[in-house]
């Protein structure tokens, strides 16, 4: 028996069924599916993986970060770990009846490893065991059949190259993440994340936000007239200077201009617009921008379409189609989709199919192209959008240019210049059938030199210049690109990362305060960290890694001794980078107190082991607020719009953040939550957090909400009217306290709900002598 190892499940299913000549059966093992058939070869079994299936890490005497110094990770040994057990377990299992291994992983440095990985574990059990490597770029009966027909062998030099990217990684992201976490005192869930490439590229974004911040606007002014020719058709135009510094220069000539002009000079041209290249990674995300796609949902989206054989792998670097597609047979089947028919028939019948080349030309995969015709019914919404934008940009990478006509009007108004530009599409070529960025034609009258022209409005515009963008996803995935920032596999990822650990939000990408602090620190102290270079370097070796011209293990040395400088330089520094980071993250804002000038900043307990916010004027103001004891707490510098109070960010693992204000008593936190969710439904929202219901206590009409104790440094429920009413409950002291309407059925006190992460939610009657608690 053969056992083919697949990437993943879905690639295992499919490539049974393309390669069965009698069907396949299915069997779990250690609840894992397995697939069987047999053809003229003989019989196989495939198993899908679930991506690596083991991971590096350091020795369990390496963990505690208090006792273990981060520059003792450096030179630290690292050994593999599993991660996905019973796929491990199953793999083993089948692996003792075969005789033959094929690696059917992704053919790039993350597929070769994953496949180098499971064939070593094959190997440890069973001792020698013939291999073969399949290789294809797109998982059609074609492109399968063909890679199963010429197997090769694996390739060792690329899953090296995947384990040192791994080992460095691990390396510099565990020291850099330690040392940073432990200056700033910023430990368990408030750690700071530091990484070799996802340090510069978080430097990219705060460099922006602070250019941003830093941007002092200029005003200009420009003049505009309304024009109408002799055949009484209106155009508009600008002064010549399209920007006055100096008003009053403007006010002057906007003065003289009289009611007439004349038509001096017409310059027209026509000049091509060339097709769109093929697409690989980072211009499929780019591309997919234009749909509202996030890097992270273009990249699983398309990974699905892959694994179910409607497009060509869609990691790639390559811009230039290898003579190996066929690309009229492509064309052919795309003309079964009624979608796609009239597209594809036009390249079929041009004389000659010439397909536009990129800058890129690689080995490894081609770029990205339909591999099937899809079904419309058969794929999601987005699933769909991002097929059909696939589709019609490998179409338009076959067809003829377009033409754009432009057209420079210079009209004379009382001696001053004016300029009036039209721009249309005369030829649509390629643009017919690309809708995504479309050209905004703007058509002119017919004109001719020496026409009169009568000024029917003139008008001074009062602008001011804006501050540079900042980087929407896609575009920040092209820079790194640009930089050697990452692998075509990697940034997406790199960007997630920045979203989860709180250093980035919204798109396009808005820099924190911590992001700021963090880049900030490093840029002073050790800005070898933040650079590009460096990091692009490492790429370059591990390239030539997978070239077989540079050895692994030298690489990784040299990674950890360039990382041991860089950690002596940050040691000598320790204290004022901590400090640097501490002041720039723990001011959550003003303090409210009408008689104090002190910020809140967020504090920790040593005696009750919680962080809460206070002044910084403490003892003599003591003013104090609690705080959620999970998850990871970002300031911001947003303030309630009820309240006025600072309002901060809970982000919690697999949850949408959460701003919060502070107030405990803020009024939107009834009014919000009070309101119905929907109209159309009437779907009730839960009450707020904070109001926890009506006051038990005999002859009180106040409410129950939840309070923090400065002295004891607990959360606690009270009544509203305190201190006329002393009525009060506990409340645990760890987990996220959500308030509801119901009410206990045993003794019809409120019910909360405590949210503990990991262990899940569970209901809690408020009453401590609930007799469901007997």
């Amino acid at each position: 028996m053969k056992l083919i190892i697949s990437e993943k499940e879905i690639a295992a299913k499919r490539i049974a069924q393309i390669l069965s000549t009698d069907g396949v059966k299915e069997e779990k093992v250690y609840g894992i599916p397995v697939h069987s058939f047999v053809n003229s070869e003989g019989s196989f079994k495939t198993i899908g993986l679930k991506g690596h299936i083991l991971q590096v890490e350091f020795p369990d005497e390496y963990a505690n970060w208090f006792k273990v110094p981060p520059e003792n990770l450096i030179n630290a040994d690292i050994v593999k770990i599993p991660i996905e057990k019973k796929r491990m377990q199953a793999l083993l299992k089948v692996s003792q009846e075969a005789d033959e291994i094929i690696i059917a992983t992704d053919y790039d440095r993350e597929g070769e490893l994953i496949g180098y990985d499971a064939l070593q574990l094959v190997k440890d059990q069973k001792g020698e065991i013939s291999a073969a490597r399949a290789r294809f770029s797109a998982i059609t009966p074609k492109d399968i059949k063909s890679a199963f027909a010429k197997l090769q062998k694996i390739d060792s030099n690329l899953a090296f190259a995947g384990m040192a990217r791994q080992e460095i990684d691990l390396i510099w992201g565990a020291v850099l993440t330690r040392f940073i976490s432990l200056a700033s005192y910023q430990l368990k869930d408030q750690f700071l994340s530091v990484g070799r490439v996802q340090t510069p590229t978080l430097a990219l974004i705060v460099e922006k936000e602070i250019e941003i911040e830093n941007f002092v606007k200029t005003p200009y002014w420009q003049i505009k007239v309304k024009l109408l020719n002799e055949k009484e058709e209106q155009f508009e135009a600008l002064h010549h200077k399209k920007r006055f510094i100096d008003e009053e220069e403007a006010k002057l000539i906007f003065k003289k201009l009289s009611g007439q002009g004349v038509i001096s000079a017409i310059k027209e041209s026509v000049r091509p617009l060339k097709p769109l290249t093929p697409l690989n990674t980072t211009a499929l995300i780019v591309a997919a921008n234009a749909l509202g796609f996030s890097p992270q949902k273009t990249i699983n989206t398309a990974e699905n379409l892959y694994m179910n054989g409607y497009i060509s792998y869609p990691r790639t670097d390559n811009t230039v189609y290898p003579s190996t597609i066929d690309l009229k047979d492509i064309l052919n089947l795309l003309t079964a989709n009624i979608y796609f028919r009239e597209m594809s028939q036009t390249v079929l019948s041009l004389n000659e199919i010439k397909p536009t080349r990129g800058m890129k030309k690689t080995t490894d995969h081609p770029p990205i192209y339909p591999a099937a015709a899809a079904k419309r019914e058969n794929l999601n919404e987005d699933e769909w959008k991002l097929y059909e934008l696939i589709v019609r940009r490998f179409i338009c990478t076959l067809l003829p240019e377009a033409l754009i006509k432009n057209m420079v009007v210079n009209i004379d108004i009382s001696g001053e210049k004016f300029i009036s530009n039209g721009s249309n599409i005369i030829k649509e070529g390629w643009t017919k059938y690309y809708p995504y960025n479309k050209h905004i034609d703007v058509i002119l009258p017919d004109l001719a030199e020496g026409e009169k022209v009568t000024v029917l409005n003139k008008e001074i515009l009062s602008r001011e210049t804006k501050p540079p963008l900042r980087f929407n996803q896609a575009k920040l995935v092209e820079k790194m690109e640009e930089l050697g920032l990452g692998t075509k596999a990697t940034r997406h990822n790199i960007i997630q990362t920045l979203i989860t650990r709180g250093y980035v939000k919204g798109n396009p990408l808005e820099a924190s305060k911590k992001a700021i602090a963090v880049i900030n620190a490093l840029k002073e102290y050790a800005q070898k960290i933040t650079s590009p270079e460096m990091t692009a370097e490492l790429e370059l070796d591990m390239d030539g890694i997978a070239n077989g011209d540079l050895e692994k293990s030298k690489i990784v040395d040299i990674s950890r001794k360039e990382l041991k400088e860089i950690i002596r330089t940050l040691s000598l520094k320790k204290d004022k980078i901590g400090k640097a980071i501490i002041d720039s993250i723990k001011e959550v804002g003003k303090c409210p107190n009408p008689d104090c000038d002190g910020n809140l900043l967020i504090r920790f307990s040593p005696k009750t082991k919680k962080k809460f916010i206070s002044c910084s004027n403490y003892p003599k103001c003591d003013k104090s607020f609690s705080m959620p004891q999970s998850g990871l707490i970002l300031t911001t510098e947003i303030l309630c719009k009820e309240c006025n109070f600072p309002v901060i960010r809970l982000i919690k693992k697999g949850k949408r953040p959460w701003d919060l204000c502070i107030n405990p008593n803020c009024t939107s936190k009834a009014s919000n939550m009070e309101k119905p969710e929907n109209e159309d439904t009437k779907v009730e929202t839960k009450k707020a957090a904070g109001i926890v219901g009506k006051c038990q206590g005999a002859g009180c009409s106040g409410n129950l909400i939840i309070r923090f104790s400065p002295k004891t440094r607990q959360n606690f429920i009270g009544c509203s009217k305190w201190p006329k009413c002393k009525k009060t409950y506990s409340l645990p002291q760890n987990g996220l306290i959500l308030v509801t309407e119901d009410k206990c059925k045993s003794c019809g006190y409120p019910v909360i709900k405590i949210d503990m992460e990991e262990k899940g939610t569970s209901d809690m009657c408020i009453n401590p002598d609930c007799p469901l608690k007997k």
